[in-house]
């Protein structure tokens, strides 16, 4: 299936977005985007995971605004696809309740070329770490009151480098 430009001129490359309680098998979502494919050369995949953070926390609580958080990271996806010639996407958020070393997030991206498939996954990235509306809680071992993580500012940094490409 190659990637064609509708009568819009938007490109026609699958993308899947999907938001989710249930794990991802990494395996098994490249094989749904690479399968029976001939235009692709390259694919780059990123998994996020849930850290222990030095052993203080017990699970990370992710709480999304159902549809809107969809409709975002689409429209990240679809432009990575655009700014990137890329062949195919695809990105899973989880929610709920994650206990460290569970997934949180999957990026596939797959572009004719290796360099276009790097960038396109972490444009996503970058853009679902300071975009997609997602709230994150801790809750500690030890029982006492986790934070609301906030937004880092090296997560906004990483941002401003597509600027300008």
């Amino acid at each position: 299936m190659a990637t064609r430009d509708n009568a819009a001129g938007k490109s026609t490359a699958p993308i899947t977005v999907r938001i989710q309680a249930d794990d991802f098998n990494i395996s098994h979502e490249i094989s749904a985007l690479t399968c029976e494919r001939s235009d692709i050369g390259a694919v780059v995949s990123f998994t996020g995971l849930c850290r222990d953070e030095g052993g203080r926390l017990s699970a990370l609580e992710l709480e999304h605004y159902p549809g809107m958080a969809e409709r975002a990271i689409r429209t990240i996806a679809e432009d990575a696809v655009q700014r990137f010639a890329l062949t195919g996407i695809t990105a899973i958020h989880r929610h709920g309740s994650i206990a460290p070393g569970g997934n949180i997030v999957l990026v596939v991206a797959a572009a004719p070329h290796r360099q276009a498939a790097f960038d396109g996954a972490s444009f996503l990235m970058d853009y679902l770490k300071t975009d997609a509306p997602f709230w994150k809680k801790e809750h500690l071992k030890d029982g006492g009151a986790g934070e609301w993580v906030s937004a880092k500012d090296a997560d906004d940094k990483a941002k401003l480098r597509w600027r300008n490409q």
